[in-house]
């Protein structure tokens, strides 16, 4: 008989030996492998592929956060699976989780309980996948998760300062998923079922595998090809590494996409086109799984920062099409924007209402951009053919729909629901497509009627926003719209403020060292946000990640798009000049400020910035 304890870990996957046994299974098919605490939500990657490896109706375990410095106990408890091991760094890059954009050692990890650092290594998708492929070489490995999906072809390395070629190289993984994987898993699982060897599983959309050049295997004919230049090509000359990142750019936001092809010494990494964007239907099954939405019993009496962080907020949808030059979220989930339906979002609210410690506030209603639920091409045969990175640089496509009428409709019928006393938008806000101005008034209307309804009952006293920057040639390269637009934003804050009796903050993000910031250029920003009264608390440091076209200028010194020479701050000193002007009131800045001004020639902006008795 199973006592309450049993029946207790059971509502979770099983993580150690002794909860798999308690099941009575003998056999596991699948074994997770994670970077993070394993939380039972489905804002956790490891949650999510658990949870649908099982509704598939196979026997899937989770291994989190393993000890890769022991005897690897952790890696040999489970045994070896029936099928595959799957491995994910985590919620987020690890090399971003360990490290500051100065490369300075972090002391905490959200992701692990009590937020302790030290609990995962960096690159875990690497040294996991050693580690299992030296304990189990028969054993296929598929690899998943962002830190995976950013590297899958030849990338350049920030910490190391070195290009990487794909990490199927590096990890000796078989198969890696990139982007949002649950549509390729699922293919995966199925044609395993069916008894197709894991090894020939190379016609499955978004995958990526490696193959032996002139090595023939299975594909799909309608598939067409671009080739890339080769990884020793790329080493030689940062011209075809930048030339490289325009096509895998555009193919991996594409609804015709190409496969890409890369040689790397005697082998090609090949990288299947990407899946069609989710439907609503298949969107609202993955956050109808029976998640606990809670961290698994075995941390009892710590706290994962992480999920805290996200425990009483609802994300509406996936991806983005801003399409920003210094973001991964489009290179990972894509440009199209993938919607839950709105009868799945209120059931989910009303489930946190049921919660024990829910106290009638959300956190969030969002997603990677708040306010692009909904939204879409209103001929997609146009976006069908469309290259374009970004749907709303260099300016918003007027085969863009952006209503902000769905949105409204949830926020009010969220709002009702009993035991909500507030909801609160805590995802980043694309203000330009808010104040967006179409033909259609009707649009206008609900659009402007969105920023009041916003402004007035979703900000928790600060609405944050992220102008990035005040210089128009610098804001071009991050692919963001002119500041011009930011002062639109203020005016509209401070009148429904002034309405509404509110006091409320606007808090503006900023980035220093962005590619194409010159010293000058954080000059202006210091001054035109001193006009504006702000003293900057929300800044930071330009950190190349891979897959970005910002961190492609800055490794190769070009623009992939138009093979420009572009400047980057790259020295230690270069980066502290432009970090001190973000806090020019600091006392402890202000002279090496006004000797940077003097030498810039803009002795003018000192009177600006300090007064007129500096």
């Amino acid at each position: 008989m199973k006592d309450d304890t049993t029946e207790l870990y059971n509502q979770w996957l099983p993580t150690s030996a002794k909860e798999v046994k308690e099941r009575g299974w003998e056999e596991l098919d699948v074994i997770l492998f994670s970077g993070d605490a394993y939380v039972d939500h489905p804002a956790f990657g490891s949650a999510v592929i658990g949870r649908i490896l099982e509704n598939e109706g196979l026997k899937v375990a989770i291994v989190p956060q393993p000890n890769w410095q022991d005897d690897l106990r952790d890696f040999k408890k489970l045994g070896k699976p029936r099928l595959f091991f799957g491995i994910t760094a985590g919620n987020m890059d690890s090399m971003v989780n360990h490290y500051t954009a100065n490369r300075r050692l972090r002391h905490d990890d959200a992701y692990t309980p009590d937020g302790k650092h030290g609990h995962r290594p960096d690159m875990p998708s690497i040294v996991y996948s050693k580690i299992l492929k030296k304990l189990y070489p028969d054993t296929p490995i598929l690899l998943g998760g962002i830190e995976a999906s950013l590297r899958r072809l030849t990338h350049y390395d920030y910490w190391l300062d070195e290009l990487k070629p794909s990490i199927l190289c590096d990890s000796h993984a078989d198969l890696l998923v990139y982007g949002m994987g649950e549509k390729p898993l699922k293919e995966i699982v199925k044609l395993l079922k069916k008894g197709v060897r894991f090894e020939t599983l190379t016609t499955i959309p978004q995958t990526s595998f490696i193959a032996k050049k002139g090595e023939a295997y299975p594909t799909k004919k309608k598939w067409e090809v671009q080739e890339l230049y080769s990884h020793e090509d790329c080493l030689k000359d940062k011209k075809k590494f930048a030339g490289n990142f325009r096509h895998i750019e555009i193919e991996s936001n594409s609804m015709m996409a190409k496969k890409l092809i890369q040689g790397f010494k005697d082998s090609d990494i090949i990288v299947n086109p990407p899946y069609p964007v989710m439907k609503e239907k298949e969107l609202d099954k993955i956050f109808d799984l029976p998640y606990t939405r809670m961290p698994h019993p075995r941390y009892k009496g710590k706290k994962i920062p992480a999920y805290d962080m996200i425990k009483f907020s609802v994300n509406m949808h996936r991806g983005c099409f801003g399409g920003c030059s210094f973001c991964t979220i489009s290179a990972h989930q894509g440009k199209f924007i993938a919607n839950r339906s709105q009868k799945s979002i209120l059931k989910e609210v009303e489930y946190i209402t049921k919660m024990p410690d829910f106290k009638g506030y959300l956190s969030d209603l969002g997603g990677p951009s708040a306010n692009m639920y909904q939204m879409k091409g209103i001929f997609e045969s146009i976006c069908q053919t469309c290259k374009r990175p970004s749907c709303i640089h260099p300016n918003i496509c007027p085969n863009l729909n952006t209503n902000h009428q769905p949105m409204l409709d949830i926020y009010k019928k969220v709002d009702k629901i009993p035991g909500v006393k507030k909801s609160f938008i805590g995802s980043g806000v694309r203000y330009d497509l808010m104040l967006h101005k179409t033909k259609d008034e009707k649009i206008n209307k609900s659009n402007h009627e969105y920023a009041v309804e916003l402004i007035k009952n979703h900000v928790s006293g600060r609405l944050k926003v992220a102008p990035e920057h005040t210089s128009d040639e610098v804001l071009d390269i991050m692919r963001k719209p002119s500041f011009k637009l930011f002062y639109e934003l203020k005016d509209l804050f401070d009148d429904i403020n002034k309405k509404e009796g509110l006091n409320q903050q606007l808090i503006p993000y900023f980035i220093s060292s962005h590619p194409g910031s010159q010293g000058v250029d954080m000059a202006d920003l210091a001054v035109k946000t001193k006009e504006l009264d702000f003293r900057l608390e929300q800044v930071q440091d330009f950190t190349p990640t891979p897959m970005t076209v910002a961190t492609v200028i800055y490794y190769s010194g070009y623009h992939p798009y138009t093979m420009k020479e572009i400047y980057t701050p790259k020295t230690k000193d270069d980066k502290l000049s432009q970090r001190k002007f973000l806090f020019w009131y600091k006392k402890e800045y202000q002279n090496a400020i006004k000797n940077e001004l003097i030498n810039m020639g803009k002795k003018d902006l000192i009177k600006k910035l300090f007064g007129s008795k500096s």
